[in-house]
């Protein structure tokens, strides 16, 4: 049985409870690691062979499952933050499905809710955004041009896109062509929930100015909306006195 487990944003004590419980009774762990925090494989049992699986390709990391299924051994896949975002999990489940091996996956606490967290940020302001865009610049991984970073900024919601730290000029252009004013509030959080991690509020016009004075090149996650100022939102009507739920009835 392989094992996606996600590794949560990069504190180690972000891995979930079933997570962490998967690493203690793994006998194989093939982790990320160039992104995969490596104090989370303290929590692997003594005689447990890991991998990184940094330096392998796709068909060694399967290589490694296939015989490690043969020899009846529980194998854990260590994916940064969640595997369902920009984890390319799904070209190994299809060929663990061609190899007839079973798999299941665990959650894991993604970037954009790590660097949510550095910010005390609420993506879904009542009244500002109640929408959150998860996306990416086009780098070797193409993106569909219906997904194109003008279209999305279109909605003026809260996003959170990864992969781009490179190209910060270029997609502050784009977002302000797509339609977001040059002013938007926008942040940069570098290695969020890291020992190491950096946070900078900025504007989009001002993202690459604010990379370059913080020498930020890579592993950062830009937010960009409203919702980073948090000014003139409406309050939840969850909460408010004239509202009702099965748990409470509505005060006059």
């Amino acid at each position: 049985m392989v094992y996606f487990v996600g590794a949560g944003s990069g504190a180690a004590d972000l891995i979930t409870v079933r997570g962490m419980r998967l690493l203690e009774a793994a006998d194989v762990i093939i982790y990320a690691g160039s992104l995969v925090n490596p104090e989370l494989l303290q929590y692997a049992k003594e005689g447990c062979v890991i991998h990184n699986s940094a330096k392998l390709t796709l068909d060694e990391v399967i290589e490694i499952m296939e015989q490690a299924e043969k020899e009846g051994k529980k194998i854990v896949r260590l994916h940064t933050g969640d595997p369902s975002v920009y984890g390319a999990v799904r070209e190994q489940m299809d060929e663990l499905d061609r190899l007839g091996i079973s798999y299941e996956s665990c959650p894991g606490v993604s970037a954009c809710f790590g660097a949510a967290s550095t910010l005390n940020l609420e993506y879904t302001l009542p009244e500002v955004s109640q929408s959150l865009i998860i996306t990416r610049m086009e780098g070797r991984t193409k993106v569909p041009p219906k997904e194109s970073i003008e279209s999305f900024a279109a909605h003026q919601a809260s996003m959170a896109i990864y992969l781009s730290t490179g190209m910060l000029e270029e997609l502050s252009k784009r977002l302000i062509s797509g339609g977001y004013p040059k002013e938007t509030p926008a942040a940069i959080v570098y290695k969020a929930t890291w020992p190491e991690e950096e946070a900078y509020v900025c504007t989009i016009e001002t993202l690459q100015k604010t990379a370059e004075e913080h020498n930020i090149t890579k592993t950062a996650l830009i937010l960009v909306g409203e919702v980073i100022a948090h000014q003139k939102y409406e309050k939840s009507r969850l909460y408010a006195p004239d509202f009702s739920t099965e748990f409470r009835r509505a005060k006059e």
